[in-house]
């Protein structure tokens, strides 16, 4: 149950983006902006892996499920690809790029300051570009934010994947992670 009073048909983030729709938009255009784009050299399934695997480390099980679920339908629906990388993304079927960005993201996970200069060149030698350092950097600092935000309020999250394998189709197709409905 919910620390606050939140439509409870809507999971996660979903009744808290419902419940305050001033902070809502802001927060839905940041995860607009940061997943739902191919510029910048990351794909979309990328970013929504990054996006997973952060929220797997901070063990927020609506946002490891509702992102896994779409980097899923992005790669394949490749289940077996996403439980990898949430286990251990050094010996996942990645590139080694990638597996350099989640490295990278894993040390944003814990604290900035633990990113350094060879995380960053080691990514670098494997063919990361600036943008896609910045973006990696940027998408785990917001997960670790929106993990906190929909863990910190005690969100629902349903255990059912149909729901979010559904979730993820619809976003995926159609854009949007949240119907911001007034409270």
């Amino acid at each position: 149950m919910a620390h606050i009073k939140l439509t409870e048909e809507l999971p996660g983030i979903r009744g808290l983006m419902a419940y305050r729709p001033e902070t809502a938009a802001p927060l839905n255009a940041l995860a607009e902006s940061l997943l739902r784009t191919d510029e910048g050299g990351l794909t979309r399934g990328e970013r929504e892996l990054i996006a997973t695997f952060v929220s797997a480390l901070n063990n927020c099980f609506f946002c490891q499920r509702i992102h896994g679920a779409v980097a899923q339908y992005y790669f394949d629906e490749n289940t077996s690809l996403i439980n990898q990388v949430k286990m251990d993304y050094t010996k996942a079927a990645i590139s080694d790029k990638l597996k350099s960005l989640l490295a990278i993201a894993e040390q944003v996970q814990i604290g900035g300051k633990y990113v350094t200069t060879q995380h960053v060149d080691a990514a670098r030698k494997l063919g990361a570009s600036d943008i896609e350092i910045h973006d990696t950097v940027l998408i785990a600092a917001a997960f670790c934010m929106f993990n906190r935000y929909v863990d910190g309020l005690g969100t629902f999250a349903p255990d059912n994947p149909e729901m979010y394998k559904e979730r993820a189709r619809k976003i995926a197709e159609e854009g949007g992670y949240v119907n911001i409905t007034p409270r």
